[in-house]
């Protein structure tokens, strides 16, 4: 009696993990798609023949004794994004990547995706950049959320981030429960039958 009473319960607590395995995924099902999607470009980017990550292109020195004041630098790079895309971007910057090896300098712009490549030593505009990888990163970690509301802090990048750890733990969790629990309970019901039948 007490081991059919065990068997109900775990079937009872196998059909509630079975529900919330369900909903789970039918609630968040977009957010998943999205983030399996964003992930795999993300993998694929350095192999994506310049179509999510941007070429690095070389300027003319890698000799930093050789290269323009920074200040110079950037001014040919926000007159470079005025004069080539818009005229009504901002200019703010988000990060200068200075690549001594390659004799060029990158200036990120914060408000949008773009980028400009300038030449070093020379000054010259190397390329112009839409940084479709600084994108689809943000949709993958919630940050498209805070660019979209222009809200500081980053706070809705941690409600997602913690919302979709906590979903891909409980779908963890549970399927591997429906995975394993039918096998447990199977097993269970033939011992018990094994076990009545030498009685």
């Amino acid at each position: 009696m007490l081991t059919k009473s065990k068997h109900k319960k775990r079937a009872q607590f196998l059909s509630q993990v079975r529900k919330i395995h369900r909903k789970m995924g039918a609630l968040l099902f977009i957010l998943f798609v999205f983030v399996s999607v964003s992930g795999l470009l993300l993998g694929w980017k350095k192999h994506s023949g310049g179509r999510i990550l941007p070429k690095s292109h070389i300027g003319t020195s890698t000799h930093l004794e050789d290269w323009l004041p920074l200040d110079v630098l950037h001014k040919n790079a926000c007159k470079a994004l005025h004069d080539s895309v818009s005229v009504d971007l901002r200019l703010d910057l988000e990060r200068i990547d200075v690549r001594k090896d390659k004799g060029m300098v990158k200036f990120v712009f914060l408000d949008h995706f773009w980028g400009v490549q300038i030449d070093g030593a020379t000054g010259e505009l190397l390329h112009i950049e839409r940084r479709n990888h600084d994108f689809i990163e943000n949709i993958h970690d919630g940050s498209i959320l805070d660019y979209l509301f222009d809200t500081k802090g980053e706070y809705l990048k941690l409600i997602y981030t913690s919302i979709m750890g906590l979903a891909l733990l409980t779908f963890t969790l549970s399927g591997f429960w429906l995975w394993y629990g039918p096998k447990h309970l199977r097993s269970t019901s033939r011992r018990h039958r094994r076990l009545k039948n030498k009685k």
